[in-house]
């Protein structure tokens, strides 16, 4: 359990350093401007992602394998870029949450969010590993 909550921060940190570095990609807060709610917005779009990528995600994957192996795994990037653009369209129908001005912009925040999990995910790996 403290894996998976370990997981869902480094979501809503890498998240975070996304939106600071992609010009496209923001997140507008949860009631209030204060850093509380600024901090529970990113938490829920993490696990908002998170959902999504396990579950529509992996189904996706699995649909498209054949054009995984046709492009060299670059149809990645446009599956990524979509899921994030699906993350941006449900978080917003609260109000609040992930924004995405476009296609490439979803494009170019997916892989931006990938590199900076995955650089944080290298980093924490034993304490990743130990607690599942």
């Amino acid at each position: 359990m403290g894996g998976l909550l370990l997981r869902i921060v480094i979501n809503a940190v890498a998240i975070w350093l996304t939106t600071l570095i992609v010009a496209g990609v923001s997140v507008t807060p949860w009631t209030g401007g204060d850093w509380v709610a600024t901090v529970v917005t990113y938490l829920i779009v993490a696990v908002v992602f998170a959902l999504v990528n396990s579950i529509v995600g992996t189904a996706i994957r699995i649909v498209a394998f054949p054009l995984y192996i046709l492009t060299l795994g670059l149809i990645s990037f446009i599956v990524n870029g979509l899921l994030l653009m699906l993350v941006a369209a449900i978080t917003s129908l609260f109000g609040f949450g992930l924004q995405v001005d476009g296609f490439w912009w979803g494009v170019l925040g997916a892989l931006v969010f990938a590199i900076i999990n995955g650089i944080f995910n290298l980093i924490l790996r034993p304490q990743l590993r130990s607690r599942d």
